[in-house]
């Protein structure tokens, strides 16, 4: 007979979560820790360093880097420099990312190149570096932020849907890849929520910022915008035991979007 356990316990568990200054990922940094969970939270914002520093006076272990994911030395620094402090890694959320809403016809090259870059090539490179630390340790979860557009696609985003699609299909791959590994690897789309870079997109299409979040919340059976702990809590269900045989899954989080 099925006994009931504690599957959301994170306690002795060590989560890497990239882009954690704000918006989702600090909202999955201070869910994560709530669990038991040390968090190392990543981003170029040294915001970040405070947002640490909140966790651990509410008596959480967590600490900041400042680690640009672009970089491939500044990753193997920053992982590196994880292990050295706790002593491996469970947990990776791979959640950097910028976006311009622009058409191809308009992006810049050099917006090209940063969209792909933080997005995808820091998965890339975080993954790296930390799947080797996971599989000596018997194995781990890594979880990557992808997007509704990068299943469907949207407007004046090309660069963003490129980058969620392939981030989309490289969780597909590594899950492939790393499973004889025990390593997990799963990806969280969700749809507009409510963050400072959902913020700045209404800025740079030159939108009022009231109407561009009402609009933005339109068409969706529940009525809403997403904020960070609706996204959070499928990081949580995905770190823990509750979905320990979920592995190359796209799991949309967006209030019923693109149902």
């Amino acid at each position: 007979m099925l006994q009931k356990k504690d599957v959301l316990s994170l306690e002795g568990k060590v989560a890497v979560i990239t882009g954690a200054a704000s918006g989702i990922g600090l909202g999955v940094a201070q869910l994560l820790s709530a669990y038991g969970a040390k968090v190392a939270m990543l981003d170029v914002n040294e915001k970040g360093k405070q947002e640490a520093q909140n966790l651990i006076k509410a008596g959480r272990a967590a600490i900041f880097k400042k680690c640009d994911v672009t970089s491939l030395k500044q990753v193997e620094k920053t992982v590196n420099e994880i292990k050295d402090t706790y002593g491996r890694i469970d947990i990776l959320f791979n959640n950097a990312g910028v976006t311009f809403r622009k058409s191809v016809v308009d992006l810049e090259e050099k917006e090209w190149d940063l969209v792909l870059d933080v997005g995808l090539k820091g998965t890339y490179l975080m993954s790296k570096f930390v799947i080797p630390i996971m599989a000596a340790e018997g194995g781990g979860s890594i979880i990557n932020t992808g997007s509704g557009w990068g299943l469907k696609g949207g407007d004046k985003a090309a660069a963003y849907c490129a980058v969620k699609g392939g981030i989309v299909n490289l969780t597909r791959a590594m899950a492939i890849d790393h499973g004889p590994q025990n390593i997990r690897v799963n990806s969280v789309n969700p749809g507009d929520t409510d963050t400072n870079l959902l913020r700045e997109e209404g800025r740079q299409l030159g939108c009022e910022e009231a109407a561009f979040l009402k609009d933005s919340a339109k068409g969706r059976p529940l009525e809403r915008l997403g904020m960070p702990e609706d996204i959070a809590n499928t990081v949580l269900f995905l770190a823990s035991d509750l979905s320990k045989w979920i592995t190359g899954a796209a799991i949309v989080v967006d209030g019923g979007g693109i149902a």
